[in-house]
């Protein structure tokens, strides 16, 4: 018989709404989990149970009288969704990740918390992110790293490894995770899910957090594509203040709408390599990409190889922005020793970059979303582009950081992803699907990206990807 844990997140939902299921009961399912499970994977960082359970309380009595008085409820009521330890929650430990932050406390909700709050989910806590989410895996002083449940000796990926560890594991059902250079798509490749950067505006980073650069976005990982969909629908919207807002759906549709829709025929674009000078990708990657683009074939569509233009200005046009970034963290006085090598190293090379500099390197990477839609993906070009998520299978815990030498480290991270942030520079939606394992059980993500502000045809044939070769039954190990 299947536990709580092994219903997708919709399914959960309907049997709060049909009344088979009690908000209440779920919750105290899934904190039980977190208790027994979480030291191990690394998932949180800050556990909320007595916020959890007044929240599934309310969530309870409020289907209860849905029902009472025949009214919907929204698609993931009462359903458990942690958040990224990266956006604030009213009254909630933040700490970004930071010992140097290990006991401030969120003064507001951000603007996604705002939407969870009025979906009805319930939070079971901050999940686990690397120090200000700079790099792709999961470790901090605060906590144990954040471990893919598919070989614990590996890590969860980053900076939303806590998120994807806690789906993967069994601990959420759900969550929310966010993305500056593929801290959504990293992690869901590592744990086997399914991961959705949106386009560039379509959730806000407000009201406090603004990233003016545009890179940065928040989005859902999940275990399936119905699920993610469904998240995304609860975050996605204009809010007051946004710096950048992505095209509205039309009237009445939703992003869970797409789900089981016909695609129609696409012409997808298969990157023959990585637009980083030097980065080898793996075997298994090269042979899941290859897979996937047969398996899209089959299904219809016209699959064709593509090269994009190795360019070592682009990744120095990153890095440079990448570094303002972490430069702009605010550490209180007197803290500054307490933070990882890396950060050290990124804000003291920030801290040199000028305005102008900064203001070119972004004019360089919104160009380069400007040639992706011109020469790509116009109308009549490609509709999608494949690749791997990352080039190799999930890392060793450790074996990326390297507090010694962080200019090194911060190299070896750009060759562990080198396809994932050419979408955070043009504001493409783009997602991370579980379509390959290697012999020995890891995950191996593929990746898809869309036109700007096209969620809706890459969820499509997100779908229609898992109906030809469904994932969601696999569980790593005893998890």
């Amino acid at each position: 018989m299947a536990e709580l844990h092994d219903l997708t997140a919709l399914e959960q939902a309907r049997a709060i709404s049909a009344g088979d299921l009690s908000p209440v009961e779920l919750t105290e399912h899934y904190l039980a989990r977190i208790e027994r499970l979480d030291d191990t994977v690394g998932a949180f960082l800050t556990r909320t149970p007595e916020i959890a359970r007044e929240q599934a309380a309310a969530a309870e009595r409020t289907a209860t009288a849905a029902r009472r008085e025949g009214r919907p409820l929204p698609p993931l009521h009462g359903v458990p969704v942690p958040v990224k330890d990266l956006s604030q929650v009213a009254g909630v430990r933040f700490t970004m990740g930071s010992l140097a932050l290990d006991d401030r406390v969120a003064p507001v909700d951000d603007h996604v918390v705002t939407r969870l709050r009025a979906a009805g989910t319930v939070l079971l806590g901050k999940t686990n992110t690397p120090e200000f989410g700079l790099p792709c895996y999961t470790e901090n002083r605060l906590g144990p790293p954040a471990r893919t449940p598919w070989d614990l000796d590996r890590s969860a990926g980053g900076s939303s490894g806590g998120a994807g560890a806690a789906v993967a594991a069994g601990l959420a059902p759900l969550a929310h995770a966010s993305d500056g250079g593929g801290s959504i798509r990293i992690p869901a490749a590592a744990c086997g899910l399914v991961g959705l950067k949106p386009s560039r505006g379509r959730v806000s980073s407000g009201p406090v957090l603004h990233d003016v650069t545009g890179l940065s976005t928040s989005g859902p990982l999940a275990r399936t594509v119905a699920d993610a969909a469904a998240l995304l629908d609860v975050l996605a919207g204009p809010m007051p203040g946004d710096a950048f807002t992505a095209p509205a759906l039309p009237p009445g549709e939703t992003f869970s709408a797409q789900v089981g829709r016909d695609p129609g025929r696409l012409r997808i674009g298969v990157l023959a390599g990585a637009p980083v000078p030097g980065a080898e990708v793996h075997e298994e990657c090269r042979r899941a990409v290859a897979d996937t683009a047969a398996l899209l074939s089959g299904l219809g569509h016209h699959v064709e190889e593509v090269s994009l233009p190795v360019d070592a200005s682009l990744l120095e046009d990153f890095t440079r922005v990448w570094s303002v970034i972490a430069a702009n963290r605010p550490v209180p006085p007197g803290r500054e020793e307490l933070l990882m090598p890396l950060t050290r190293h990124l804000r003291e090379r920030g801290a040199t970059v000028s305005g102008p500099e900064f203001a070119r390197s972004l004019y360089a990477l919104h160009h380069l979303g400007q040639t992706v839609a011109d020469t790509l993906m116009p109308s009549g070009g490609y509709d999608l582009l494949l690749s791997p998520t990352v080039a190799a299978p999930p890392p060793k815990v450790g074996e990326l950081r390297n507090d010694a030498d962080p200019q090194a480290e911060f190299a070896a991270i750009g060759a562990y992803s080198p396809f994932s942030a050419l979408y955070n520079a043009t504001g493409q939606p783009a997602v991370s699907l579980p379509l390959h394992q290697t012999p020995e059980g890891l995950p191996i993500g593929v990746m898809l990206a869309g036109r700007y502000g096209e969620e809706a045809g890459l969820i499509s044939v997100s779908a229609q990807l898992e109906s030809a070769r469904p994932w969601a039954g696999r569980r790593p190990g005893v998890w």
